[in-house]
Parts: structure tokens; C-alpha cells; sequence
């Protein structure tokens, strides 16, 4: 017996175990006069396994209960149990759209405007393209090397929700195949360009990363989640988000080769995510970079 606030799922295995009782039958006998294992009968009250047509037939024999009511009831079960599993993940997602700052992704034109909770629950799912957004937790969805200023309760549900806005934006950029030595050996031309315009600038970067692999995105930093920049593969590419301005050139620089460390370092592809020490190792190794020559 599964439940939701409105159902209430009960398996066809409680009617069976009424008749048993009305007829004080063991559940042993019945195995035996079913022609089945007693493993089997048991899941099947218990409702763990389906009841098949197959068996509604053994049931109308032995019960006496013809084959169609088995197999409506079985029908009814099924479907009470996509409503209870629908209404509860709705219930739990309501909860967590709670957390995301959907004004503010409404504004920049992420997704779309909506009257209740539940809508906003629809169209985030549909943003981050998961049929639950409690799935959003599960590492290999949320896997990413980032750099924030601080921490907050809401902040990584915000960063869940900048990140996805970067995987969708960099779709469209066209790169190379990804060549992490290519990359390392063009450090030095990176740097030769902060003497360009910041107009230019960008637009160049964006071409040189996008020949190793890199799809360069900037977009807004959303409030409250302290975010700098953010790293991340997807499929065949590597995404790097930046929050920076781009008319701020020296947070551009550092949050760019921060970035840029977590690639060169190997941090990108590691299963379990992004250390402390990783970051450390990030800002030290951006911080070098841009001080040599």
C-alpha cells in the first residue's frame, strides 16, 4: 500500500489475501494449487510483483473470481501508483523551486513566467531537463568546478540554475576537439591579448578556447550565489562559465585562469568533484600565471 495526499495505491495482492483468510487458506496451499513458487505468491500479495494475465487466468481457476476483475484491478493499482509517485515528486519539488531565485531567472529570460509553484515546478524541470528536480543532486548531473566568494543556503540552487543556463548557451558554440596540451603550450598567447580593446578581447578569447575545446559563456551572476565562475564537461566540450563583467578586465583575467587551472589541473574530470584543496590549488596556480611572463 503506497500513498499521496489525494491516493491511496492498494495492490490486487490484499484482495487475494482477504479471500485466503475468508477461506482459511494457507498461503502454502494456495502456492501449490496456483502451481507457483510460495517466494512468488508471497511478492505478489505483498504487491511487489505484477499480476500478469497469466496469473489472473490461474486466479479465476482456483478463486473463482473471473480473470477480468484481476486484471482491472492490477490496471487500477498501476495507475494509482504513477499518481502517488506524481503527486508526492510534485509535492517534493515545490519545496525546492522554493529555493530558486526563479524571479530572477524570469528576468533574464531563462524560463518562463508562472502564476503557482507547480507551474514554476514544470518549467524548471523542463530548464534542466530532468523529470524530478530532486534529481538535481545526483553527482553526475551536478558535477562541476566553481569559484564563489562565499556560501549561503540557497546558493547552490543558484548555481545549479547558472550553470544550466551555461550548458545551454555553450550548445551553440562550435569548438575543436578538446586538447588540454594545446591549451597549457597556448597559456602564453592567452595572455599577450589583454592588450587588446575589451571588445576585441573577448571576442578573440572566445575563438582561442573554442580551438581547444572551450566554450567560453558569460552571463549574469544571480543573486545570492556568490559566483565567480564555473567549469564543467559536457559531451564533447568543456564549459566555462564566467560571472564577471566583461568591461571588468581584471576579474575577467583571474576568474578566466582560475577557470582555465581547473581544466589544466584535471579537475574538470574528476568523479567525486571539486576539493577545497582543488581551489587552493586553482587560485595559486591562476595567481602564478598571470604574474609570469
Amino acid at each position: 500500500m503506497v500513498r499521496s495526499r489525494s491516493y491511496l495505491a492498494t495492490p490486487p495482492g490484499a484482495t487475494i489475501r482477504e479471500q485466503l483468510n475468508d477461506r482459511k487458506m494457507s498461503q502454502k496451499e494456495f502456492a501449490v494449487r496456483m502451481d507457483m513458487s510460495q517466494k512468488h505468491i508471497s511478492r505478489l500479495i505483498n504487491g511487489d510483483v505484477q499480476l500478469t494475465p497469466d496469473v489472473a487466468v490461474r486466479l479465476e481457476m482456483v478463486l473463482g473470481i473471473p480473470a477480468k476483475f484481476w486484471n482491472n484491478l492490477e490496471a487500477i493499482y498501476r495507475e494509482k501508483l504513477i499518481k502517488v509517485k506524481m503527486e508526492n515528486a510534485m509535492d517534493t519539488d515545490v519545496k525546492l523551486v522554493k529555493q530558486f531565485p526563479y524571479s530572477e531567472m524570469v528576468k533574464y529570460g531563462w524560463v518562463p513566467e508562472a502564476e503557482d509553484f507547480k507551474e514554476k515546478v514544470i518549467n524548471l524541470r523542463k530548464y534542466f531537463e530532468v523529470v524530478e528536480l530532486s534529481l538535481l543532486e545526483n553527482d553526475q548531473i551536478s558535477r562541476i568546478a566553481c569559484r564563489r566568494l562565499a556560501t549561503a543556503d540557497k546558493s547552490d540552487m543558484a548555481l545549479m540554475a547558472w550553470v544550466q543556463e551555461a550548458k545551454i548557451k555553450a550548445r551553440v558554440i562550435n569548438t575543436s576537439p578538446i586538447n588540454i596540451k594545446g591549451l597549457t603550450a597556448a597559456i602564453p598567447d592567452l595572455k599577450k591579448t589583454a592588450i587588446m580593446k575589451p571588445d576585441e578581447l573577448y571576442s578573440q578569447i572566445k575563438m582561442s578556447l573554442a580551438d581547444y575545446g572551450i566554450a567560453l559563456v558569460f552571463l549574469p551572476r544571480l543573486e545570492g550565489s556568490f559566483l565567480q565562475g564555473a567549469t564543467f564537461l559536457d559531451g564533447n566540450k568543456i564549459v566555462v562559465g564566467l560571472a564577471a563583467e566583461e568591461n571588468d578586465v581584471d576579474k575577467f583575467w583571474f576568474s578566466l585562469f582560475h577557470e582555465l587551472a581547473h581544466v589544466v589541473l584535471g579537475h574538470v574530470e574528476q568523479i567525486n568533484g571539486i576539493s577545497s584543496q582543488d581551489e587552493k590549488a586553482a587560485d595559486e596556480w591562476a595567481g602564478n600565471t598571470l604574474k609570469s611572463t
